[in-house]
């Protein structure tokens, strides 16, 4: 399970102080984990790998509501 050693290795890394290229690998990295995981998920529904995919998630949104910002009131 290769896969979910770098999931929780993404979980535990720190994100801050990170570059707006840094924060799109990121994201990517964490789309792509997510996805990877999903797979093993759909053949053995393990309740563990739903836990690790909802807490990635989490950091995903957070990572891509940084890179996105916030909207500016412009009339």
């Amino acid at each position: 399970m290769d896969i979910l050693e770098k999931a929780i290795a993404f979980e535990n890394a720190k994100m801050s102080n990170m570059s707006t290229s840094d924060r799109v690998v990121a994201a990517r990295e964490a789309k792509s984990l997510i996805l990877a995981i999903n797979e093993i998920y759909k053949e053995t529904k393990d309740s563990n790998l739903m836990d690790i995919m909802k807490r990635l998630t989490a950091k995903k949104k957070k990572i891509e509501k940084r890179l996105h910002g916030r909207p500016t009131d412009t009339i």
